[in-house]
């Protein structure tokens, strides 16, 4: 959640800041400010309850003087109430130092008690300004306030400071200080939340995002666990926690700010639905075939000997990504071998039972999904190898990982996950067919089946969202209902999940999915004339269950909305259809989620509701 971003350079600082901030607003937040110090070395700080507009507003309002050097943040409230007080930047007592801040300081209640104690006066709630008062309280130690100081001592004394301050610190943390009387200098830490920084000419930056600096340079370094940075407008020390200096080489990102634009759609979440066609071509090109050989050997690092040692799949995630799992284990199911989905945050008893045989496949779309990072921690300890599904490069995960499979959808805006979500299915698809025919599940014939169908499917998701004017037409007529039920089974009753989970996160709407044959044990008595209820229901071999289902539903009353091909149309009942293009019962749900998300973005535009920004929801959870 959060989010950090740091200039050091030329004159535009405020205007860097408050770009970055807004780059970042896709990771949710409550508050926002910058600080920067100005041409007298004196802190310039503004915050505000509210949007990075109004920040920018109250900025252009009263600007900064000859500042070069500068912090800002959005706040996603953890510790304190959503304020201008609480709203980050924070200072010291002095007012001279600076302090940003993403993670959770676990021993802020101690270190507070003790500062107080020593005279420190604290302004907001927050564990991140007890941070800036530490850096002043070693300040003092190191005699800073004498007035025989040398300028050219004040580096390495605030560089000292920070690292002493750091090494109190217990927690999450990815943190950014600036002290006003050494304005050459911003100083970073990492620990368990990502940073990054970025090097440019004259001019550096520091995020905990590279969206927030990517039109200004694509050359970045990203910090690992236990690592600081010191940046300065001609060149950046990368040092461990200990203070021992590390070299590390910068990494050229290969897509660029633009690909983050909107592009002419209302939204990005409806832009990145109809990228999902492509964001599924990217996943699977160059690695399908042949399946079950040496296709993913040279990128994940195990051959098909490898995949036929594994003894059972472990898949863990959160949120949209746990719904990609749970059709994973469908199809590891499918083909005879043992398969889990676990959420991570509930996957410590789970952990315990694991062993060397085990392949964990965490899958997490920013790879910073703290309860994903602390679920492999978990399994990793237990003797598993981990595999890693995640859409972004340089992220903790990857390095957490013993392998690692990149979906290649380019960057997601939206809160809402959409074409995240495709990739992540594509690449569990791949995985997959590969672990089948690799372990003789798939002879040739049917492997070679296997990946023919895969690879139809972008043509079939262009072919799906031709129905995006009928599925908005439907969605509003239902824009005023207050419930909502999802129903299917099988490999699809995670696609139900996936849905219901869409009008929740983007209209605010109550909606629950449920495995079609549960709803007599229970759910059929909230029933009512006129609920609406969509029913995942395509050519399969459940097909005349689910049919029954939706008859008890209708006869109570249900306005079922049925998501079928023109096959299942002719069996299920219902008031209205989406009728998809047919393809094997195995692979439809990369097909029937589809309508669902278009069904849950037009719900939310009737009401009016921010859906790249939903209330109370960050993009990248990075706390547990």
């Amino acid at each position: 959640m959060c989010g950090i971003t740091g200039y050091i350079g030329g004159n535009k600082t405020t205007e860097v800041l408050i770009d970055g901030l807004k780059r970042l607003e896709y990771r949710g937040y409550d508050s926002c400010g910058i600080a920067a110090v100005d041409s007298k070395n004196s802190l310039y700080l503004k915050r505000v309850s509210g949007r990075v507009d109004a920040l920018e507003k109250l900025v252009r309002e009263e600007p900064v003087k000859g500042s070069h050097v500068g912090v800002g943040h959005t706040r996603w409230a953890t510790h304190g109430a959503p304020s201008e007080d609480n709203a980050h930047p924070h200072t010291d007592c002095t007012m001279q130092v600076v302090v940003v801040h993403n993670g959770i300081i676990e021993n802020y209640l101690d270190l507070k008690d003790k500062l107080l104690a020593a005279g420190h006066k604290f302004k907001s709630e927050t564990d991140t300004e007890v941070i800036a008062h530490i850096i002043e309280e070693k300040l003092k130690s190191l005699h800073v306030q004498e007035k025989a100081m040398r300028a050219d001592m004040l580096e390495p004394v605030f560089f000292e400071a920070f690292r002493r301050a750091v090494a109190d610190l217990r927690g999450s943390f990815a943190l950014s200080a600036v002290w006003a009387k050494c304005p050459g200098m911003i100083l970073a830490a990492r620990l368990h939340s990502p940073l990054v920084v970025g090097l440019g000419k004259g001019e550096n930056f520091i995020a905990s995002d590279v969206s927030a600096f990517l039109k200004h340079t694509k050359r970045v370094v990203f910090l690992n666990d236990g690592e600081l940075a010191a940046v300065r407008k001609d060149g950046i020390d990368f040092y461990t926690f200990q203070g021992k200096k590390l070299a590390k080489e910068p990494v050229t990102i290969q897509w660029d700010s633009t690909m983050a634009e909107k592009g002419g759609y209302k939204h990005f979440m409806l832009k990145e639905i109809h990228e999902q066609a492509g964001a599924v071509e990217n996943t699977l090109r160059g690695r399908l075939l042949p399946l079950g050989g040496d296709a993913l050997k040279a990128e994940l690092g195990f051959t098909a000997e490898a995949m036929r040692g594994f003894s059972l799949v472990q898949f863990i995630a959160c949120g949209t990504a746990y719904h990609a799992c749970l059709v994973g284990r469908g199809l590891f199911e499918n083909f005879g071998m043992n398969a889990y989905a676990d959420f991570a945050s509930e996957f410590t008893d789970r952990a315990k039972l694991l062993a060397g045989g085990a392949l964990v496949v965490a899958v997490s779309q920013s790879g910073e999904t703290a309860d994903t990072l602390f679920a492999v921690s978990e399994a990793r300890a237990a003797g598993a190898k981990v595999l890693a599904i995640t859409n972004t490069v340089g992220s903790t995960l990857t390095r957490e990982a013993d392998y690692v499979l990149y979906t290649h959808c380019g960057p997601e805006i939206g809160v809402a996950s959409t074409k995240a979500f495709l990739g992540q299915l594509a690449a569990i698809y791949l995985l997959a067919g590969h672990f089948a025919a690799a372990r003789g599940h798939l002879d040739k014939t049917d492997a070679r089946r296997y990946a023919e169908e895969l690879l139809k499917i972008p043509r079939l998701i262009e072919e799906t969202l031709e129905k995006e004017a009928e599925i908005a037409a439907i969605a509003r007529g239902f824009s005023s209902s207050e419930h909502f039920l999802f129903i299917s089974r099988h490999i699809n009753f995670p696609i139900a999940l996936e849905g219901a989970l869409k009008i929740k996160e983007i209209s605010y709407v109550h909606a629950e999915g449920y495995a079609a044959g549960e709803m007599k044990h229970g759910p059929i008595a909230i029933i009512y004339k006129g609920m609406p209820l969509l029913a995942v229901a395509p050519s399969s071999r459940v097909l005349a269950l689910v049919a029954g289902n939706v008859e008890e539903a209708k006869a109570r009353g249900a306005d079922v909305v049925a998501i079928v091909d023109e096959a299942s149309q002719k069996v299920v009942k219902a008031s209205r259809y989406i009728v998809l293009p047919r393809t094997d019962e195995l692979f439809t749900p990369l097909l029937s989620v589809i309508p669902l998300q278009l069904f849950a973005y037009y719900i939310a535009l009737a009401k009016n509701c921010d859906i790249d920004k939903p209330r109370n929801l960050a993009k990248s959870v990075t706390v547990r």
